[in-house]
Order: structure tokens, then sequence, then C-alpha cells
């Protein structure tokens, strides 16, 4: 199961991070409506991660399933958090602010609310995206007529 967590959370955070990197570099970055689509691509990723994971299993156990996609799911959420913790701490000492100004915030404005908000959406979404997959591709324990 280790080869799915690396290549699908991998993969899933270097398209997140090429993604924000793209936005910066049109200078669309800075609008946290557009964190919509991180959803769509940890959304593929867990989907094809658990898919892959069920074609070369002999048996596909729920609790297997769930465990891939949670996995999967929480190194991209990492990956992309440390990378983001980076970025606001070293390269874009502004961004944290003008995220936060776009929220309208009436309190200190620091860069670990950004972060520690990153780090709870990734993991949120991560688990309704597998117990929504699951419920896909889980095997069904109807009886055939």
């Amino acid at each position: 199961m280790k080869k799915y967590y690396m290549k699908y959370g991998l993969g899933i955070a270097g398209a997140l991070i090429a993604f924000f990197l793209l936005t910066k570099l049109v200078g669309l970055h800075q609008y946290p409506i557009l964190s919509a689509f991180n959803g769509l691509i940890f959304g593929a990723g867990i989907f094809f991660a658990l898919k892959d994971y069920k074609a070369s299993s002999d048996s596909f156990k729920y609790q297997d399933g769930f465990q891939v996609g949670l996995f999967v799911g929480a190194l991209a959420t990492a990956i992309f958090t440390a990378f983001m913790a980076i970025y606001i701490h070293q390269i874009d000492t502004e961004f944290a602010k003008a995220i936060l100004d776009s929220w309208g915030l009436n309190f200190n404005k620091g860069a670990l609310i950004v972060i520690l908000s990153l780090f709870i959406m990734g993991l949120s979404t991560t688990f309704v995206l597998t117990l929504a997959f699951m419920q896909l591709l889980k095997e069904s324990w109807n009886q055939r007529a």
C-alpha cells in the first residue's frame, strides 16, 4: 500500500503546488475562491489511487481502501502545507496578510492561521472525498438473483 501513498500523495501535492504557482504567475493567487480547484485536484488523485488499489488487489476491503484514501490525502496535505509555510515565511511575506484582508478578519493577521487553515481544509477534504469515493468503489453485499 505504501506505493499508492507515495505515488498519488506526491502527485496530488505536485499538482497543488503547480496550480498555486500557475495562479501566482497569472496574478490570481490572492483570490481564495480559486482554492476550490484544490478540491478537484484532491478528488481526482484520491479517486485514481482508490481505483488503482482496487484493480491491483485480490480482495478490496473497505478499511484498506479507506486507509489508502486517507493516507494519500494526508501526505499530499502535509507536503502542500509545508510548501505553503515556506512560501509564506520566506518568499512572499505579505501573502498571508493579503489573504486575511480578503477574509475581513479583525484580529492579528499572522501567517499561522493561514497555514493552519490550509492543513485543516486539506484533511477535511480528504476525509469527505474518501468517504464518498469508497461508497462508489466498495464491494456490494447484495446477492445476485
